[in-house]
């Protein structure tokens, strides 16, 4: 696809005039890139992305960022393959939720930056209703990521945001305010053990992608062994 997009005019104070001032940047860098690797190039897609996003052009911004998932998804390179994801659900179209799905599913699944992760299931905390167990079983997960794969600098500034983000999930799914009623719900809700809640924030995530995955789980699975 071409990406010569073309730079329109409109009202804004500063901050807009910044921002398409940066988007000419970026493209222009975008247009020199025709013979830079793959994910180099994807990468700046999504850098393209992000900016239309801001700048509300999100139908353009979600034809960059398709093109940098699927680029990102054919080198195994996990981590940007769920950034585009996280721009494509910024996007706001027909099927933005599906690709928060999808990214939640290659961020838990693959070893991903633990910052990232959170950053999708606060995603899915948003959400998700109330009173659902979805965003109890997001808020755990994150907490088990973090677990897994910080390190020691990472590991306490994002562990006291996913302890938060569990807190404000119990409180308003089961109106939970003290650890004791906190330990209930949890043990309620079984969100200790990860043999329990992980393969049940699975189907949660079936829910939200349905039928529209882009990519076979299975092929990509046999790429861990």
């Amino acid at each position: 696809m071409s990406e010569n997009l073309d730079i329109k005019d409109g009202s804004g104070g500063n901050e807009q005039a910044e921002l398409k001032k940066h988007l000419v940047e970026k493209l222009q860098e975008l247009n020199s890139l025709t013979n830079a690797p793959p994910l180099a190039r994807a990468r700046m897609q999504l850098d393209v992305a992000e900016l239309l996003v801001a700048l509300e052009r999100k139908p353009e911004a979600w034809a960059l960022a398709r093109e940098a998932c699927n680029t990102a998804l054919a080198h195994d390179a996990w981590k940007d393959a769920v950034e585009a994801c996280d721009v494509l659900f910024q996007c706001e179209q027909k099927d933005s939720v599906a690709a928060l799905g999808m990214g939640v599913w290659l961020a838990v699944s693959f070893p991903v930056d633990p910052e990232l992760t959170l950053a999708m299931l606060m995603h899915v905390v948003e959400e998700t209703p109330n009173h659902s167990d979805g965003a109890a079983l997001a808020a755990v997960t994150a907490r088990y990521v973090i677990d897994l794969r910080a390190d020691d600098e990472q590991h306490e500034s994002l562990g006291f945001l996913a302890n938060n983000l569990i807190a404000r999930v119990a409180e308003r799914h089961g109106n939970v305010r003290d650890q004791a009623a906190l330990d209930k719900w949890m043990d309620r809700l079984e969100l200790r053990d990860p043999q329990i809640f992980l393969p049940r924030l699975g189907q949660v995530v079936d829910v939200i992608v349905g039928d529209a995955w882009w990519f076979d789980r299975d092929e990509l699975r046999n790429k861990q062994h």
